[in-house]
């Protein structure tokens, strides 16, 4: 049997990944932790629990790392860390990036003020960061302050990480984990959406597609979602049976753009996250190849922490940003249990395999593979 191996060295880290096997993790982990933040977010109001949940760039000489953190009082923010390797020492900018705005931000022409301060005022969370141009589109949601689990995926951009500017909602509806392909099919953008609403365990319904969307200005906040979703599931007895929803920005590669996505399936304990991973073709993002095996399961590994430490959410894996390296490899960062940011690595031409070898029907998540 062809499990495909691949061996890696990352800065004195050998890895061997294969089909059995698709992510290692780094022996490391975690990568950073709310210790290391709060060693420098000195200040009590910026004290935090958790650091997870990344959006990764190259910027110059450095990988940036937008990472979400709950204050204490329960509000999520977003900081910035800086690395040369982006697997190790990581410097933490002095203060939070992006937090629930006021008027001394910077906005975009026309946008509404006043209503984009009042949909962040409940905190900011979850960035994708995708490079168009010279200019980084980062993806984020935003909490309303008053109305519960009220949620607006919000667009955000810098050209240099030290200042954004707001452009307020990308739909005036509830969406929850989009991103940017970081090339344009045309004369159009793209990007993948995993709609929102408020049942209370949040899984099933809209929470099982993802759907494609187009606009032909990404700062019009003007996108065109196409009505059948691009993947969604039945609800049969996969990993991903009761919610997906997109993760890292898709990531090209010589065979088509790669998309981590995360799937749910709940059980008597609780809706372990696991990730999956999608292969979009490089000129027509509608056509799509799924693995029905997922990539990376949470375990232990996944959230080591202090004895004293707060435990977010348990059994997840979760993925905002990932990086391809030029010999195919890819680094995988992702948070552990809502708590801790790791990263593992895989390779592109094992992802392909899995969704060539053992795909499943993209419409109702049925293998399309006999076992």
């Amino acid at each position: 049997m062809d499990l495909l191996t691949r061996k890696l060295s990352l800065h004195g880290w050998q890895a061997e990944i294969n089909l059995n096997k698709p992510v290692e993790r780094f022996p490391n982990n975690p990568i950073l932790s709310s210790h290391q933040v709060n060693r420098v977010w000195i200040d009590p109001k910026y004290q935090v629990k958790t650091v997870h949940n990344v959006g990764i760039a190259q910027y110059k000489d450095d990988v940036i790392m937008l990472f979400r953190s709950h204050l204490r009082n329960g509000i999520s923010v977003v900081g910035v860390a800086r690395s040369k390797d982006g697997m190790n020492d990581w410097r933490i900018d002095a203060k939070p990036a992006l937090k629930p705005c006021n008027s001394d931000d910077c906005f975009g022409d026309g946008v509404d003020k006043k209503a984009v301060i009042e949909n962040e005022a409940g905190g900011v969370e979850d960035p994708r960061i995708s490079k168009i141009g010279e200019t980084y589109f980062i993806t984020y949601s935003a909490y309303h302050g008053t109305i519960k689990d009220r949620v607006r995926v919000s667009l955000a951009t810098t050209s240099d990480f030290n200042s954004f500017t707001r452009h307020g909602p990308l739909m005036d509806v509830d969406m929850r984990n989009v991103v940017i392909f970081p090339e344009p099919f045309g004369d159009r953008y793209a990007a993948l959406f995993r709609p929102n609403d408020h049942s209370i365990d949040h899984t099933g319904g809209v929470f099982k597609e993802i759907r494609i969307g187009y606009t032909t200005d990404l700062l019009s906040n003007e996108w065109d979602l196409v009505e059948e979703p691009l993947m969604n599931q039945a609800g049969g007895p996969s990993a991903f049976s009761d919610k997906i929803g997109p993760g890292a920005p898709p990531i090209k590669s010589k065979y088509g753009w790669l998309n981590i996505f995360h799937g749910v399936r709940g059980t008597m304990d609780g809706n372990p996250y696991t990730l999956g991973i999608a292969l979009h073709d490089l000129d027509n993002p509608q056509k799509v190849k799924v693995s029905n095996i997922p990539i990376l399961f949470p375990s232990a590994a996944d959230c080591r922490t202090q004895a004293t430490d707060y435990v977010h959410v348990p059994n997840v894996v979760f993925c905002c940003g990932a990086l391809r390296r030029e010999d195919g490899s890819v680094l995988v960062y992702y948070g552990g249990n809502d708590t801790v940011t790791n990263v593992g690595v895989t390779h592109e031409d094992i992802l392909v395999a899995l969704c060539e070898r053992y795909p499943q029907n993209p419409l109702s998540g049925v293998p399309l593979y006999e076992l």
